[in-house]
Formats: C-alpha cells, structure tokens, sequence
C-alpha cells in the first residue's frame, strides 16, 4: 500500500466523523455513555464481522498490554475525558481546546523516526486549520473562558493530548494489525457501559429514526472510522491527515444546516475558506516529500 493510499484511506475517517454531530442528534436524549457503550458495541461487532470468513484475523487480539492500554485509553479515554469536559465546562469553550489534537499531531509527529523533523508547510497549514475552527466556534457566540470551568478545560486539554498521543504512538506500533481495533472498540463498550450503569440514567431510543441513526453512529463515525484511521495513521501522511482533520467541524456545521439543526453563517463560510487553504499548503508539502522520496529510490 502506497503512502498515498493510506492517507486516502485514513481521510475517510474524517469524512465520517463529519456525521458523528448529525447522527447524534438524531439519536434522540441517549445518555452519552449509554451511546458510547451501544455504539462501540457495534463498532467492534462490525470488525469481528470478517473473522467469519477470516478467522486469522481473531490472533489480531493477542497483543502485549502495552499495546492494549495504548488502544483503550486512545477510544475509551478520549470519550471519558471528552464527556466530562462538556460536563464541567461551556460546550463551546470545551469543544474549541479539545479541538486541539489535529496540532498536536502535527508537532508530535515530528518526534517519529523517519519523518524528517517539523516542516514548515505542515506547520502552517495545522495553524490556518486551527484558525478556521476558532473561526467557526467564534461565530456561534461569544467565547468566556471562566475560572470556575477550569476543571472542564483541564480535561478538555487532556482530550486534545491523549487523542494525538494515540494517533501518533500507533505508527510506532505499525506491525500491529488493523484487526485489533475492534478488541479496543469492544472493551470501550465494556467500559463505558460500567459508567454508564455507575453514572447515567437509562433512556433508550424512541421509534425506528432513532434507531438508525444509533445503528449508523456505531457502523460508520464510531465504527468503521476508527478502523480507517488506523490504517492511515499508520501508513500514510500522518501529518496531513492532522491537517485534514480541521475539515471534520466545518463538514459536520455543514451537513447540520443542511439537515435543518443549525443556520448557514459567515463564520462557516470563513471557516471553510480557512481549511482549505491550510489542507492546500500542507498538501504541497506532502507531496514535495513523496516526491523527494521516489527520486531518492
């Protein structure tokens, strides 16, 4: 598989967490780990799906406990943090400082062998993407950072941390097969039905819309992407992937307005505008070094 597959690949994964906001609200007043543990349920059912045909693909599992705590605190903590910063903090707020992991990735991924340092192309493509998110979480309101949601911040900071030490600790563990992404979505079900019984009231879909839009959240943003994303984190431009992931917010605000759920703004458009001339600078980048290296063979 060529780099450039497997980033292509791994830009999928953004693409269908464009949807994760739109299925959400779909899916009606689910407590969010009650729809953490029923869709990570079908996430990792969806990966066991081909073992009936491949059975080869169940030795995936067998991995060293490092490798097991890397995959779960990378899906079960993230949404364990991400959930408790919405708690503690404005949603805004919270949302903006967790939406740091796209940078992190791309100053993080510096650090691995092979990739020759930080580029400035990449870095300036990360900063107009940041700058595009900022942007659209500006333009739904005013945003107040309070001492007393500090708590909230901490953990939405964490988010950002954890997600992109995830992101780029799995190139690190590259022998490892995709396959073992569904053990790690199938012990955050496990997980995040132990919260949701210890912390949450039960309420189960009403009618067959909102059952769906569960179904769909567990096959396709909290399912098949995290499969996609392992793949492309680790063979592709894990760096441009970083940058690419600033599109997954505008994507979602704008499948949300058409959906009906949000109004069309000029932050949105801006935003964009933003996006793409970062995801623009940073793909000559990458390409610049893919073309270095084929010269280089």
């Amino acid at each position: 598989m060529t780099v450039r597959t497997a980033t292509l690949i791994g830009s999928g994964a953004i693409l269908l967490w464009s949807l994760l906001a739109l299925f959400t609200a779909a899916s009606g007043a689910v407590p969010p780990f009650q729809l953490a543990a029923m869709t990570f349920l079908v996430g990792g059912l969806l990966g066991c799906a081909s073992w009936i045909v491949r059975p080869s693909g169940l030795a995936a599992l067998r991995q060293p406990v490092a490798v097991w705590a890397l995959g779960i605190g990378g899906l079960f903590g993230y949404h364990a943090l991400y959930f408790a910063a919405l708690r503690l903090a404005p949603p805004a707020e919270a949302g903006l400082i967790s939406y740091l992991w796209p940078l992190l990735i791309v100053l993080f991924s510096a650090l691995l062998p092979g990739e020759g340092g930080l580029r400035a192309a990449h870095l300036a493509g990360a900063l107009l993407g940041l700058s595009g998110v900022v942007t659209l979480f500006l333009g739904r309101g005013s945003l107040s950072f309070e001492a007393a949601a500090l708590p909230g911040y901490a953990a939405a900071a964490a988010c950002a941390f954890l997600w992109s030490g995830y992101s780029v600790l799995s190139r690190r563990v590259g022998a490892v097969p995709t396959d073992a992404v569904a053990g790690f979505c199938l012990a955050t079900a496990a997980l995040s039905l132990a919260c949701h019984l210890a912390f949450e009231t039960t309420v189960w879909p009403h009618g067959a819309a909102q059952w769906a839009a569960v179904a769909a959240l567990g096959l396709g943003p909290v399912g098949a992407a995290f499969y996609l994303w392992d793949i492309g984190v680790k063979r592709g431009d894990i760096r441009l992937l970083g940058v690419g992931s600033y599109a997954a917010p505008v994507l979602s605000t704008l499948l949300l307005v058409a959906a009906g759920y949000a109004p069309a703004t000029w932050s949105l458009a801006l935003a964009c505008g933003l996006i793409v001339a970062g995801a623009l600078v940073a793909t000559r980048a990458g390409g610049a070094r893919e073309a270095a290296a084929e010269s280089g063979r």
